[in-house]
Formats: structure tokens, C-alpha cells, sequence
């Protein structure tokens, strides 16, 4: 039985396939934000890291910074040993380097049999949807840096679950 607060024990009570499906979702999530964090991220303008829309704005490079501490964190509750740190930010590139070196690390575990430190539902509210909205964050921000990213259709995208390097598919459908 899985706790709202603790370990998500693994089922023997026939529940295994609804673990694994939910992993399974997990994982789609991770790809997910590894494919909308690659849009946000590529082919920007050195000037766009230290962009502030006001003063009480991160910048895009402390967002950026955030999203890997979010990655690290959610790798520690999946393991089942909570970690919060929060990073100094590097150069652009060394962040970038590091918020997909931890989406693939997240994805590593979450793909093998080890058990999950946290139920799925927990890694997908908090750390997972808190790193997609900062993507977010980074496309606004981008836009009003007049550094746009095109709009698209991430229905019709291709994503995979173990696909969460900087190198993803070309979108199938952008649009202005």
C-alpha cells in the first residue's frame, strides 16, 4: 500500500501493473520536460542568461540553476533520501549540461526495478511540474528578451520516455 507521505512499497496485492504503468507515465513526464526544456534552452543569446524582467525576477540562468537542484531533489525522493540543495549557477551551458545530465540520471532510476522512495504522484506534483513550469518561465522570459522560441503543438511531438538528452526530434508542428 502506498502512503501519502512515505515510501510507495511495492504491491503484492496484483497492483504491480498499476506501479508500473505509473513509472511508466513518470518516465513520459521526464521525456516530457527534457523535450520543452530543450526548446527553452537551445540557441540562446549570451545576453538572455542574466535577463531580469524586474527586480524580483530570476533571471533565466538562476531558473535554469533551479530546474537542476529540482531534478537533484527529485532523484532523492525517488531513491527514498530526501536531499534539498540549492546551487551556485554556473555559465549557461555548464547549467544546461547539468539539468539534462540529472534528467537522465531521474530517468535511469525511474527505468530500472529499484523501488520508488516516494509514490510517483508525489515526484510528478512537486518536482516534476514545478521544473515544467519553469520551462515555462524560460519561454516567457525568452519572449520578452526578443529572443523567442516558436509556438507548438507538443500533442503531435515525439516523445519517448528515455529520450532526455539536449538532443531531441524536430518539432512536427510550430507555429507563431
Amino acid at each position: 500500500m502506498t502512503t501519502s507521505d512515505g515510501p510507495a512499497a511495492d504491491a503484492s496485492d496484483g497492483s504491480d501493473g498499476i506501479a508500473l504503468g505509473k513509472r511508466a507515465l513518470l518516465r513520459h513526464g521526464v521525456a516530457t520536460l527534457a523535450y520543452r526544456g530543450a526548446k527553452a534552452i537551445r540557441n540562446v543569446p549570451p545576453e538572455l542568461a542574466s535577463f531580469r524582467a524586474s527586480d524580483a525576477t530570476r533571471t533565466p540562468l538562476h531558473l535554469l540553476a533551479h530546474m537542476g537542484d529540482l531534478l537533484d531533489w527529485a532523484l532523492s525522493l525517488a531513491e527514498g533520501d530526501q536531499r534539498w540543495n540549492v546551487s551556485t549557477p554556473g555559465t549557461w551551458d555548464e547549467e544546461s549540461a547539468r539539468f539534462f545530465a540529472a534528467l537522465s540520471r531521474l530517468d535511469e532510476y525511474l527505468a530500472s526495478d529499484r523501488p520508488l522512495g516516494r509514490p510517483a504522484e508525489r515526484l510528478l506534483q512537486g518536482p516534476i511540474a514545478d521544473a515544467l513550469t519553469h520551462v515555462g518561465q524560460l519561454v516567457m522570459l525568452r519572449r520578452l528578451a526578443q529572443a523567442p522560441v516558436r509556438s507548438e503543438n507538443f500533442a503531435a511531438a515525439d516523445i519517448a520516455a528515455g529520450r532526455v538528452s539536449a538532443e531531441q526530434t524536430p518539432p512536427k508542428f510550430e507555429f507563431d
